[in-house]
């Protein structure tokens, strides 16, 4: 903390515990406190049970967390992989060029993500491209809603370099597309884990989009987490969501790690 005063570090923590609290922790904590109850008498869920979990790791359940993985994991590579292309197009067209391209790539997410699973479904409802009623127009609607991160997290990346690297490897005969592969990605790839993990996260929970999309054979966690508590029941979806954000959180901190390594090298 950039707080030298004892009492100054103390009075930034009380605040930070004032605002964290109420505002992040304890709606988690809630559903953290009704995933193991049965009912909820008073201020507080009664009758622990542990059957929401059991429910939530087999048949149904799996299946759906399953389909949120492969989603995400799909979305997440394809977004990485066109949001750096992007990125880098874009550093080589100039001021203008690349207002233009990252007004495009930002266009998804300053409408509603709703709108963006309409237009998906329009666009991909006739021939020659038919992808309604398959798992790829969810995947692509997931791709779509997420590479605008990975775009800009790139993007803002590559005007951190230092061009003397790409430079020194220049003067001593590297191609450019060795130059590419070897100094520039690499100076990168802090940058990409985080837009990975970034990109994972949210595909993980994408509903608005999703429900507009979803065929049967397809459904996605946050799906039947909103269907659970849409028929009233919440402490199964409760539980599901917890499951969702654990799983979400394991593969955040693996990217994390995966960044703290690339970091120092």
């Amino acid at each position: 903390m950039l707080v030298h005063s004892r009492s100054g570090r103390w009075t930034a923590w009380a605040v930070f515990a004032v605002l964290f609290v109420p505002l992040f922790a304890l709606p988690l904590l809630v559903i953290v406190a009704a995933s193991f109850a049965t009912h909820w008498s008073g201020a507080f869920p009664s009758g622990p049970t542990t059957e929401h979990y059991a429910a939530a790791v087999r048949g149904e359940s799996l299946q759906a967390l399953t389909t949120s993985l492969v989603t995400a994991l799909t979305a997440s590579l394809v977004a990485l992989t066109v949001g750096t292309w992007a990125a880098l197009a874009g550093a080589a067209l100039g001021r203008r060029g690349k207002r233009v391209l990252d007004a495009l790539f930002m266009l998804p997410v300053a409408v509603p993500s709703v709108v963006v699973g309409l237009a998906v479904l329009v666009a991909f409802s006739q021939p020659p491209v038919l992808l309604n009623g398959t798992r790829w127009i969810v995947i692509l609607a997931h791709t779509v809603l997420v590479t605008a991160f990975a775009h800009q997290s790139v993007s803002a990346a590559i005007q951190r370099l230092d061009p003397m690297y790409e430079q020194a490897a220049a003067s001593l005969g590297a191609r450019p597309s060795y130059v590419l592969l070897r100094v520039r990605l690499p100076l990168l790839l802090p940058s990409l884990n985080a837009a990975a993990g970034l990109c994972f996260a949210l595909s993980m929970g994408e509903l608005s989009a999703t429900m507009m999309l979803y065929p049967p054979d397809w459904l996605p966690l946050p799906v039947l987490i909103f269907t659970a508590t849409d028929r009233g029941s919440l402490f199964t979806g409760s539980a599901l969501a917890v499951v969702l954000m654990a799983t979400t959180l394991l593969a955040l901190l693996a990217v994390s790690r995966i960044r703290t390594r690339a970091s120092f090298r």
